[in-house]
């Protein structure tokens, strides 16, 4: 049953919640440990039925639930999923722990946990600026050195993988199923790993990870490939095949909402995968809710949340009746 919409003044920050309003899940609702397979069958059942909020946030890692504060500052609700990154800048690489503890304890609260990694092209430092680190691009040959096995950048990339393994660790042994994008919007080409079609580009690097994060026994990692709604499409290209894919995703920045043509397109390549909706500026409208169904979950951005949006359309999609919160998403 759909939590009691709160009285709420529109454009106003204080909330008044109604009775028996959720603040934050730290009862029954919450989460133990629980293997991936569960959130990937939770996700695959809501499809065409609910959708599961979500709000990532970006650094600083010294305060990773500070945008998610800002959805309960607006609506009385935590998000269902909670969204972090394991960061690039040297001060936010050495608060990793603090991201890794945010995950744990949105977790026990009863949201689900999503990580990305803007990681640092392997021809820079360990740890970089975003442009010219991550937003950088290297050249075909470069790349091809990082995905072929015994190369000084294949050593370097998988150091770095390497260094992120233990944080990912304590996950998986808390119990913490994670959904992992690496290497999203595989199709642009503003990243260093981007816009590399076929067997040998983007696809393949991903592959590289999984099978290495596999092999660390990171079996907790739901693996989630991405694209960005880019209108030249052919986002199949960039696919790295069913045995390494948990979940088809769909950054959508070209267009405010995800278009039919963009809906269509990830739900053929997932085939029968859940899809969700993983960055996006714009809150999604009750028309697009109705309309565009088998999305499991959607993910707003970081400071898009306020700029992009009023409060009252914020207020809309986490009251809108396919809308699943914190306290809601039960398995």
């Amino acid at each position: 049953m759909k939590i009691p919409r709160p009285a709420l003044a529109v454009g106003a920050v204080t909330v008044l919640l109604g009775v028996g309003m959720v603040h934050q899940a730290t009862d029954a609702s919450a989460f133990a440990a629980t293997p991936k397979s569960t959130v990937i069958n939770y996700l695959r059942t809501i499809s065409g039925t609910s959708i599961v909020s979500g709000q990532h946030n970006k650094e600083p890692a010294s305060a990773p639930g500070a945008y998610t504060q800002q959805v309960h500052d607006v609506t009385g609700q935590w998000p269902g999923l909670w969204g972090g990154d394991m960061m690039f800048r040297s001060d936010d690489v050495n608060n990793r722990q603090r991201v890794i503890d945010q995950a744990k304890t949105e977790w026990r609260n009863g949201s689900l946990v999503a990580l990305t990694w803007h990681a640092c092209s392997p021809t820079v430092g360990r740890t970089c600026e975003f442009e010219g680190g991550v937003k950088t691009r290297i050249s075909d040959s470069q790349f091809q050195q990082v995905v072929t096995g015994g190369t000084a950048l294949n050593q370097t990339w998988r150091s770095r993988m390497a260094e992120v393994v233990p944080y990912l660790r304590q996950l998986k042994d808390a119990g913490v199923p994670v959904l992992w994008r690496p290497f999203h919007e595989m199709n642009e080409t503003w990243n260093w790993w981007g816009g590399r079609p076929g067997a040998n580009g983007g696809s393949k690097i991903f592959q590289q990870m999984k099978d290495y994060f596999d092999s660390q026994g990171l079996d907790n990692l739901i693996w989630v490939w991405n694209v960005q709604d880019n209108p030249a499409g052919g986002w199949s290209q960039y696919y790295p095949g069913s045995n390494y894919v948990d979940v088809v995703s769909l950054d959508v920045w070209y267009k405010g909402l995800p278009s039919t043509s963009d809906y269509q397109q990830i739900q053929s390549i997932a085939a029968g995968k859940p899809i969700a909706i993983a960055e996006m500026g714009k809150m999604p409208t009750g028309a697009l809710l109705t309309s565009q169904t088998r999305w499991a979950y959607f993910m707003l951005w970081s400071e898009q949340l306020r700029g992009q949006n009023s409060n009252a359309e914020i207020q809309a999609a986490y009251f809108h009746p396919r809308v699943l919160n914190q306290g809601e998403v039960r398995f």
